[in-house]
């Protein structure tokens, strides 16, 4: 039975070569992503900066409506399609999107390597990944082994794709899919597929290919319901992030509990976050998460 730990963990993300967390305060953030430096909303940076002057290329200035809006604004000129950036050996292109995000979410990075971690010593590893994005977790993922890739956003697989060309890894086993996230993992369990590890990572809300409607709340439990069915007592891992939601990680938690309670392993939750650079650097949290893994 997966034993769910109760005390939250922290995943912090540290700066590497082409990113780094610059400084946080007042609502907002500072980043650097490879030669120029933005300026993004962050409503949990409740403190007071540490920099007096910020001195970025662009800033994404928000709406009215919490639920999103808003548009860059740019001191200096910045490449409009985009400039390439990279983690480890995985090669992307990062591009001011108009949702805010920047081709990527840096914040990952410590779920990738613990990803890694768990499929160490599982030969050809078979993994999902779900809401895949721009594909930089899937190429990482493609290390150990073959990867299906899913989102609804054929924009967001295209990009993946050429972030794959990028990285050199074209040839590597990983199938882009321009699907429905429930609708594709319901398939998957009707053909009797199984995976080493599933990473989900779904929207508060969005629209499949098809015009399907995604609301978290109603359609998390049975989604995280059948990636449970693609897993067995020789999976590694199951990763579920979720953003800008009003959710305890505990929650997520006690769903990934109740779901693994007939398979070995421990269930744990907690925040993903950033640390800003330079000595003393504030930890900025991100987003909750929750994890099932089985070290076999």
């Amino acid at each position: 039975m997966a034993d769910l730990t109760l005390s939250p963990t922290l995943m912090i993300g540290e700066a590497w070569d082409d990113y780094g967390l610059v400084d946080s305060g007042h609502g907002r953030k500072l980043e650097r992503y490879g030669p120029y430096s933005f300026i993004r909303p962050e409503p949990q940076a409740m403190w007071a900066p540490r920099r007096a002057d910020w001195q970025a290329d662009g800033e994404f200035v928000p709406g009215s409506d919490e639920d999103g809006g808003g548009k860059w604004q740019f001191a200096r000129d910045v490449p409009e399609d985009g400039w390439p950036l990279h983690w480890r050996d995985v090669r992307f292109t990062a591009q001011c999107t108009p949702f805010r995000h920047l081709g990527f979410f840096p914040d990952m990075a410590p779920v990738w390597d613990w990803m890694l971690g768990q499929l160490a010593g599982t030969p050809d590893a078979q993994t999902l990944n779900l809401f895949g994005y721009t594909g930089v977790g899937s190429l990482a993922l493609s290390e150990c082994g073959p990867v299906a890739h899913v989102d609804a956003s054929k924009k967001s697989v295209a990009q993946a794709r050429e972030n794959a060309e990028l990285s050199g890894y074209g040839d590597r086993p990983v199938r882009w899919l321009v699907d429905d996230a429930g609708k594709f993992t319901a398939r998957e369990v009707r053909r009797g597929r199984r995976y080493d590890g599933i990473i989900l990572d779904p929207p508060k809300f969005g629209r499949g290919p098809k015009n399907e409607t995604w609301r978290i709340e109603d359609g998390l439990p049975d989604l995280v319901t059948d990636c449970r069915r693609l897993l067995d007592a020789d999976s590694r891992f199951l990763f579920l992030t979720v953003y800008a939601v009003r959710m305890s990680s505990l929650a997520l938690g006690g769903l990934l509990a109740e779901l693994f309670a007939d398979l070995p392993g421990t269930v744990e939750h907690g925040d993903l976050a950033v640390r800003e650079e330079g000595e003393g650097g504030r930890v900025l949290p991100t987003a909750i998460f929750a994890r099932w893994s089985n070290p076999v």
